[in-house]
């Protein structure tokens, strides 16, 4: 397989790497020089994808099974060790978004949302983390989540809670796993979905701002999966705790519960009353909206995809430099 192998003789995981966003990762990693291990629930994915990598010249394997199974992913990490001898990297990809899962969804569908994004996640990196840690292995892990997901969308509270949890647990991955030379960090793409499809490609999407022009997908996945082959590889090793978006050619970074601008007492104690007005001076230092916000409306592409504003709050174009932080 071609390309500039920053992954040469790197072994890497990647689960739900049947179709979409996998499946592109696992094809971008192979290209850069790593051995698969394509992990999916359908075995007739995982086999597809692991016989297109061998097509293409790279090397692979379907690892079949549910990954919040603590034994689906401790099979992972043997699968990796005993076929190529060793484990580098793995991505927490596995996903299958639901709706409906809001304040008013039944316990047992709360449960399954919460435990298979939660779970999907925090098994595989568990085993993978054993292995680093009584190796001495260093290794690198990148949890995926959709913008929309990790952005907070209404009527998705499980899935955007369960999401949002990957972020802490790739931070707390982070920091305790430090002293192995262990690295994690979060991606999260705008993704191709049914409200992309009349934005094939951007030299087709007139009006919109910023795209460029020529053959070039407004949303491809191709992009991403670079992004995620970049910090599983050893040139990214300085890189972690951190979350990263995509929006077509545009990488960003995401700051989060990172302190912005402060008010104090003094040595004082405070008191409620001392602060009504005092309070707002942190929304006048930041420009931050002190009422709810939509978030995806902070979205580049929000107004051309078709996601419709909740009543009351300003179209993407109204938007003002304060509003939007």
């Amino acid at each position: 397989m071609s390309g500039r192998g920053v992954l040469q003789r790197d072994v890497v995981v990647v689960t739900g790497a049947g179709r979409g966003l996998g499946r592109a990762i696992a094809l971008e990693c192979a290209r850069e020089g790593a051995s698969v291990v394509v992990a999916d629930m359908a075995p007739e994915a995982a086999s597809s994808v692991a016989e297109e990598i061998a097509d293409e010249g790279g090397h692979a394997v379907p690892v079949y099974g549910d990954v919040t199974d603590s034994r689906v992913a401790e099979r992972l990490v043997r699968v990796a060790t005993e076929t190529f001898g060793g484990l580098h990297a793995l991505v927490n990809n596995a996903d299958d978004l639901r709706t409906g899962n809001g304040p008013r969804a039944a316990d047992t569908e709360w449960d399954e949302v919460v435990r298979g994004y939660v779970n999907g996640g925090c098994e595989p990196s568990r085993a993978v983390c054993r292995y680093w840690r009584d190796s001495r292995t260093p290794g690198r892990m990148v949890h995926t989540t959709p913008a929309l997901g990790f952005g907070g969308r209404d009527g998705y509270l499980g899935y955007g809670a369960a999401k949002l949890a990957l972020s802490s647990l790739s931070a707390i991955v982070s920091m305790e796993m430090a002293p192995f030379g262990v690295t994690s960090n979060v991606v999260a793409p705008v993704r191709r979905t049914r409200n992309f499809a009349a934005l094939s490609r951007s030299g087709e999407s007139r009006g919109v701002p910023g795209v460029a022009g020529g053959d070039f997908e407004l949303f491809t996945l191709d992009n991403c999966a670079a992004l995620v082959a970049f910090l599983v590889s050893q040139a990214s090793a300085y890189i972690s705790g951190k979350v990263f978006g995509i929006q077509e050619s545009n990488v960003e970074i995401y700051q989060s519960c990172v302190a912005a601008a402060e008010i104090t007492a003094g040595s004082l104690r405070w008191s409620a009353d001392e602060l009504v007005g005092r309070i707002d001076e942190l929304f006048f230092a930041t420009g931050i909206q002190p009422g709810h916000e939509y978030r995806p409306e902070r979205m580049r592409y929000y107004d051309v995809v078709g996601l419709p504003s909740p009543s009351g709050l300003a179209p993407p174009s109204q938007i003002t430099h304060g509003r939007s932080g």
